[in-house]
C-alpha cells in the first residue's frame, strides 16, 4: 500500500518550485514510499524502555584545568609585525570605516 502518491510527490514539487517529468513523479514517489516505510520500521522497534540517546557510544568530554600561565609581551608579540600602529597590529582597511 503506498502512502504517497505520485499527486503527494507533484504537490511538494510544485511547492518547491522543482520540475519533475511523469517517471520522475513515478520514481520519486516509489523512493518515497520505501524511506517512509524504513522511517516505520524503526519507528516499531524504538520501545518506551529504550533510554533516548544522542550517541550510541558513552561520550565524555574531557577538559585541562584552566590555568593561568606566563604569555607574551605587547613587545614581543608585535616583535615581528611588518606594520604596528597604538600597540597593535596595524592591518589595510577593508570596510572604508574609522
Amino acid at each position: 500500500m503506498a502512502q504517497i502518491s505520485r499527486d503527494d510527490v507533484a504537490h511538494l514539487a510544485k511547492l518547491a518550485r522543482v520540475e519533475m517529468t511523469p517517471d520522475e513523479l513515478d520514481h520519486m514517489a516509489t523512493e518515497l514510499d520505501q524511506i517512509l516505510g524504513a522511517v516505520k520500521r524503526v519507528q516499531e522497534v524504538a520501545t518506551s524502555d529504550i533510554a533516548p540517546t544522542s550517541h550510541p557510544l558513552e561520550m565524555t568530554n574531557i577538559f585541562r584545568a584552566d590555568l593561568v600561565k606566563p604569555s607574551l609581551t605587547n613587545e614581543e608579540a608585535l616583535s615581528g609585525a611588518p606594520a604596528k600602529a597604538e600597540e597593535r597590529f596595524k592591518v589595510p582597511q577593508i570596510l572604508g570605516e574609522e
